[in-house]
């Protein structure tokens, strides 16, 4: 199936906010749980530290948790 990787980038994203584990002032680490070419397409962005790792996390940067968390509040926030 064709689709706009771009889109697919925000939802991982955002869904790495969802599954912060571990924060610091430098970003937050997450679960790496998803694809792996939107996540190394998210660590040529920037967004994340490499991703390619034994580790079952992945570490975002400041701007990446920044964008991540705004990315998931768009569909998630709650109301009120």
């Amino acid at each position: 199936m064709d689709c706009d990787t771009n889109k697919v980038d925000d939802v991982v994203l955002a869904l790495l906010a969802f599954t912060v584990h571990h924060e610091d002032e430098f970003g937050a680490r997450s679960w790496k749980g998803h694809d792996g070419e939107a996540l190394n397409r998210l660590h040529e962005k920037g967004l994340i530290r490499d991703p390619v790792s034994k580790a079952k996390s992945v570490f975002s940067t400041a701007e990446g948790l920044a964008k991540s968390r705004e990315l998931f509040a768009r569909p998630f926030a709650q109301d009120g």
